[in-house]
């Protein structure tokens, strides 16, 4: 059964970002006094995705903001594998001081439904930072493919089952399940293509490799703009404002595709609240600054950047979210 998402899931980020910077003022003066000092060395941000994508370009982005910031280097560490276990786990294990800061996507809490095992929980070990920024998926083919739209698509992959790929940039993310369930629901006998990120993914569907491929709108937008990916529809409750010519899911005849993917920042469970408050109050300045919301709208993600609360609600909401999702398109877990 189709799922239905209010078109108001971005105000409600932006209202709760709001209330958590008007938040920020009336912090007592006393408590940045007896906080520890933090950084006094480097920070590492680990990116459990390889370079190139959009979670590490927005890592890096915040990395040279936070680095001006605190007068410490901020480095960015990309440990990518095993659906981005490979480096949440490293962040889990680390000491729980604050100089190791998990930058990872929506896969962090949808991992949970797709795999019997994880060597950490996904919020228990974790300690929630903010949710920088929200992105959306399209549907890209070559431009040779032959559909016009999603329809078309849709017939000519009926026609032609086994034939045809979707591409994803790995097991359990957001990619993978909207494509598996998308083919479920609409009857598709299409093979299943993982990545280890965005990256990867969208250098073999320019080669060819794969027909078809879900991705996020901030990587192949500058690619659909020179012509070499043809878009046929976007995830979200209303059109990417970069792809204004795209419909979305719905709009094209499928809803229950709303949902966005997000970007966010966690540390080990145990670190001292802080710590915490440090690095979510200097998180939520940078996303603010104007030519960050520049940088990020240009890769066609929605800011966000809202207080270490309202983005563990975000976590506890959406793992149950993508629970349902995953079940309701089949998926069993691995």
């Amino acid at each position: 059964m189709p799922m239905s998402f209010p078109r108001r899931r971005l105000a409600r980020y932006a209202v709760a970002a709001s209330l958590s910077a008007a938040g920020l003022a009336a912090v007592p003066q006393a408590q940045s006094q007896t906080a520890p000092a933090f950084p006094t060395r480097p920070v590492k941000l680990v990116v459990p995705f390889p370079a190139g994508g959009a979670t590490d370009l927005t890592a890096r982005l915040l990395a040279g903001k936070l680095a001006e910031a605190w007068g410490q280097p901020v480095v960015v560490e990309n440990k990518p594998g095993a659906s981005g276990m490979i480096g949440s786990e490293q962040v889990a294990r680390a000491p729980a001081d604050g100089y190791s800061i998990l930058v990872t996507i929506t896969t962090h809490i949808q991992n949970p439904a797709l795999f019997a095992k994880i060597p950490y929980d996904a919020l228990k070990d974790f300690e929630p930072i903010s949710q920088i920024c929200l992105s959306y998926l399209v549907l890209a083919v070559k431009p040779e493919f032959p559909a016009r739209d999603l329809k078309e698509f849709i017939a000519l992959t009926r026609a032609n089952p086994g034939k045809h790929t979707f591409g994803s940039f790995g097991t359990g993310s957001s990619s993978h399940i909207v494509g598996e369930r998308f083919a479920r629901q609409q009857g598709l006998d299409m093979t299943h293509v993982p990545y280890k990120g965005a990256a990867p993914l969208v250098t073999d569907l320019l080669g060819g490799q794969v027909s078809s491929s879900w991705i996020d709108v901030s990587t192949a937008t500058q690619h659909i703009a020179a012509g070499k990916l043809k878009p046929l529809a976007v995830t979200g409750p209303q059109r990417a404002s970069m792809l204004p010519n795209v419909p979305t899911l719905g709009e094209s005849g499928f809803p229950g595709y709303e949902p966005l993917g997000w970007v966010g920042m966690l540390v080990p469970a145990g670190t001292p609240r802080p710590i915490i408050d440090r690095i979510s109050r200097e998180v939520m300045r940078v996303v603010r600054l104007p030519d960050v919301q520049a940088r990020l709208n240009e890769q066609t993600l929605v800011p966000v950047g809202d207080s270490p609360e309202s983005f563990a609600r975000t976590l506890r909401q959406d793992m149950a979210l993508w629970a349902q999702i995953v079940a309701g398109a089949g998926i069993k877990a691995q």
